[in-house]
């Protein structure tokens, strides 16, 4: 399931997206990959959901194709469709939430993710509703976005007490 969702993400930014124009939103999508780089660094020992891996065998390299494949391209088509207008702004904004939020609900119901240590389906939705206005706060305003950024993580760190302080190992 994951390897045909990064199918159709490539496909639909070849179709709907301006990828020639990639370079536009670079600083955005590498924005948008250190996000889900830093979620598994944090969480290495302690996942809050988990993707189960197809034919790739295994989590991280599932979470390795979501980073460079799939969460740009549709980083790239969220950002470069976006309208002008604040009511049109919204509503692209509630589809894309809309988009993500079916597609982690299929794979709720296939078992392609697993939720753990009290995360829920709907915490995920929560943070969609944080996640798409801070991709495109990102594009005018990237430190106030990466400052919302932390802020954001460490309010989800602390809430599901995360164990991020491992001890070094003695030598």
């Amino acid at each position: 399931m994951h390897v045909l969702t990064a199918i159709i993400s490539i496909v639909a930014v070849f179709i709907w997206g301006d990828w020639r124009n990639w370079k536009k939103y670079h600083a955005t999508l590498l924005f948008f990959a250190l996000g889900n780089l830093t979620y598994n660094f944090l969480t290495a020992n302690y996942f809050l959901w988990k993707l189960d891996g197809d034919f790739l065998s295994n989590h991280s390299l599932t979470e390795l194709l979501y980073t460079f494949i799939v969460f740009p391209a549709t980083g790239l088509l969220f950002l470069d469709n976006y309208p002008k207008g604040v009511k049109k702004q919204i509503l692209h904004t509630l589809q894309w939430i809309f988009i993500y939020a079916i597609w982690e609900y299929i794979f709720n119901l296939t078992r392609d993710i697993e939720y753990q240590y009290g995360w829920t389906f709907w915490w995920s939705v929560a943070v969609l509703f944080a996640m798409f206005p801070m991709l495109k706060l990102h594009v005018k305003h990237p430190l106030i976005a990466y400052v919302l950024f932390g802020l954001t993580s460490a309010v989800l760190l602390w809430w599901f007490d995360v164990p991020v302080n491992v001890p070094i190992e003695e030598r």
